[in-house]
């Protein structure tokens, strides 16, 4: 059991490259197509991008030693790819999620990618590709990609994918969440996508989890809306529901990013039971709960039409 601590940002590796991506198993990393150069930087959590591939330009490296970079490329070009590897050094299999910011030589944000690998075994590497997508109109050229952030949770209890029915016949997702003068929702949706109707009653169980995906102590898991916002829809009673096949529910997570005295929690994921006894899901809201100590859980409810 851990206590609440900060977490410090992971070093992010800096590299030429724009991209356009989507959720894959870690397909295998594609022969150069022109240029390519190799890359030294080290690993974020057990992510690295190997090689970049730059067709009609020449990539060079910088100063620092962990980026590679080259002239800027006409705003049409397309064609650029870097090549990846995720390698689990754990003893468990585990889904990584791996969030790509794509910038320019100021380090100005012109996009992001997140590119999801899987089922990683213990000791095993996996390779895949990110590429280039056309900017849209108006936009800066982009001239160099961060591993900005790398989740990876059990492969056992990964979100299932776009379209995917797990074998419960019970998909739980969350969304992007919306925040506002420091007030964080995120919503967790759960369809029953099987054959039998499926009954929940009250509200989902969680458990906080550290970036070690150890159990986190301290914070205070309220039902309902705990005071933290009205008009939310947390305090809505909770009553019993039969989702028939087709059918969902909407929960969601609710908590301040306020900071005063005192030591700041950064937890970056939640383990979810929909009921006791459930197949358990670990999602990333990435709770920025700040000196605040608090998370507040909505009662499962029928979705607005």
């Amino acid at each position: 059991m851990r206590k609440v601590t900060s977490l410090c940002p992971a070093l992010a590796a800096l590299l030429l490259l724009t991209a356009c991506g989507s959720e894959r198993a870690g397909t295998p990393a594609t022969p150069s197509l022109a240029s390519g150069s190799a890359v030294t930087a080290p690993p974020t959590d057990g992510v690295r991008i190997t090689s970049v591939t730059v067709p009609s330009s020449t990539p060079t490296s910088s100063p620092d030693g962990f980026s590679v970079h080259a002239d800027p490329l006409p705003a049409a070009h397309s064609g650029i790819s870097a090549a990846y590897t995720v390698t689990n050094t754990t003893t468990k299999a585990l889904t990584y999620t791996v969030l790509f910011d794509f910038t320019t030589d100021a380090g100005e944000v012109m996009d992001n990618r997140r590119e999801t690998v899987r089922s990683v075994g213990p000791g095993a590497t996996v390779h895949g590709t990110v590429r280039l997508g056309a900017p849209g109109p108006g936009a800066s050229r982009v001239t160099r990609v961060k591993i900005s952030r790398v989740t990876k949770v059990p492969a056992s209890e990964a979100p299932p994918a776009s379209g995917e029915c797990p074998p419960s016949g019970i998909r739980l997702t969350t969304d992007d969440g919306d925040a506002a003068m420091g007030l964080r929702v995120v919503g967790i949706h759960l369809e029953n996508c099987g054959k039998q109707d499926y009954s929940v009653d009250g509200y989902p169980l969680l458990e906080l989890l550290d970036k070690d995906l150890s159990p986190v102590q301290g914070i205070s898991i309220v039902q309902g809306s705990g005071g933290i916002s009205t008009g939310t829809g947390f305090d809505e009673p909770a009553r019993p529901l039969v989702l028939k096949p087709g059918e969902s529910a909407l929960s969601g997570l609710m908590w301040r990013n306020t900071t005063e005295s005192g030591p700041t929690a950064n937890i970056p994921y939640v383990r979810v039971q929909a009921k006791q006894g459930a197949d358990p899901v670990t999602v990333t809201p990435q709770l920025d709960l700040g000196t605040t100590g608090k998370l507040a859980v909505r009662p499962w409810t029928r979705p607005s039409k």
